[in-house]
């Protein structure tokens, strides 16, 4: 019997391993695409400042298919991969009918500034949005999901911040290639350094 729950087990976290390898593929897509797009776009053309648009266009096409593949593979679409794909085809968009590149370096800042202050606003108010979000997923007591709360609603902020200093102050070449390497593998290190606290705080069924 045992053997058989090790076995069940053992499947369901394969299986769980293999959802979570397919969503961060989906999520990367666009932004690995981004990228490419606007390097070879640089290469080829007349004017390499063209490049940026380019890539944007891709870059909102792309995330179009990706939230239309989750939706496919996982039958839903989470509400912050609807919400960031929301601003990429607005600021996209706006990008490249006003050929204006400042919308796309934009959006990361407004983005990340909104999800820190609905945290905060919401923890304020005793809403905890990221329970309301993720709750199905994580079981956490009260004062976890207040930590953890505060934690990603100050790492969205920084986030902000780094946005706004690297568009302002770099390339747009440093910047989209901040985009692609520096934003996402700060976020997974950063979502990887919160295991502890999970584990601290997990709220375990009563008897």
């Amino acid at each position: 019997m045992s053997e058989v729950r090790d076995k069940t087990a053992a499947s369901t976290e394969a299986q769980l391993d293999k959802t979570q390898g397919l969503k961060l593929l989906v999520e990367l897509g666009p932004l690995v695409l981004f990228f490419l797009v606007n390097w070879q776009a640089g290469k080829h053309l007349s004017d390499p400042k063209q490049a940026i648009f380019w890539a944007t266009g891709s870059f909102m096409a792309a995330t179009v298919a990706a939230l239309g593949a989750s939706k496919y593979l996982f039958g839903k679409v989470a509400v912050m991969p609807l919400v960031t794909g929301v601003f990429v085809i607005v600021f996209g968009g706006l990008t490249i009918y006003l050929q204006d590149e400042q919308f796309i370096k934009m959006k990361p800042t407004i983005v990340n500034a909104i999800f820190s202050a609905l945290l905060f606003v919401g923890l304020f108010m005793n809403r905890m949005f990221l329970k309301m979000v993720f709750g199905d997923v994580m079981r956490l007591t009260e004062p976890g999901w207040r930590k953890l709360t505060v934690r990603w609603g100050a790492f969205f902020g920084f986030l902000a911040l780094l946005n706004e200093i690297v568009w302002r102050f770099y390339s747009t070449d440093t910047w989209v290639t901040f985009k692609v390497f520096g934003i996402m593998p700060l976020t997974m290190v950063f979502a990887m350094a919160q295991i502890g606290l999970l584990r601290k705080y997990e709220e375990h069924p009563s008897h």
